[in-house]
């Protein structure tokens, strides 16, 4: 498909584009962690390939917002002061949200990213992360190819 025309660089080259990603520029990604400059920096890096960033510090906040019908994927810090991630995902489960959410996490526990898995979850990911692993999955994540 070509490279990314975007003000994110890796290494000083463009991001390109995988074989197979098609995904709609206008999307909604709904990013909630309540640590400021990891959500400013997701915030940046989402914006950067084009697509409509809403940060939010808390899941109550998400969950009290018109994103959660309307964002096309979800990405939250899975440890955060009052509802935690895996909280957030169950909470959405029963409310019928079916799109993507992708979870990144400091503190990794592999109880809670069992049980995250398990419930569903696109991708899982420890900070500090690769911001181009993070690029990968949300593109996956939002391709046409991924049904949401």
């Amino acid at each position: 498909m070509g490279k990314l025309q975007t003000p994110y660089r890796r290494g000083g080259a463009d991001l390109e584009m995988k074989p197979g990603y098609s995904v709609s520029k206008a999307q909604i990604v709904s990013i909630v962690d309540d640590d400021p400059s990891v959500r400013a920096a997701m915030e940046d890096l989402v914006a950067a390939l084009g697509f409509s960033a809403h940060g939010f510090e808390c899941a109550e906040d998400f969950l009290n917002s018109p994103d959660v019908s309307e964002a096309a994927c979800l990405i939250s810090d899975v440890q955060m002061a009052g509802m935690k991630g895996y909280e957030l995902q169950q909470e959405l489960l029963a409310q019928g949200y079916r799109k993507p959410m992708i979870f990144v996490t400091a503190y990794p526990d592999g109880s809670i990213r069992r049980r995250i898995e398990a419930a569903g979850a696109f991708a899982f990911l420890e900070k500090p992360f690769d911001g181009e692993r993070l690029v990968n999955c949300l593109l996956k994540a939002l391709s046409q190819d991924n049904p949401q």
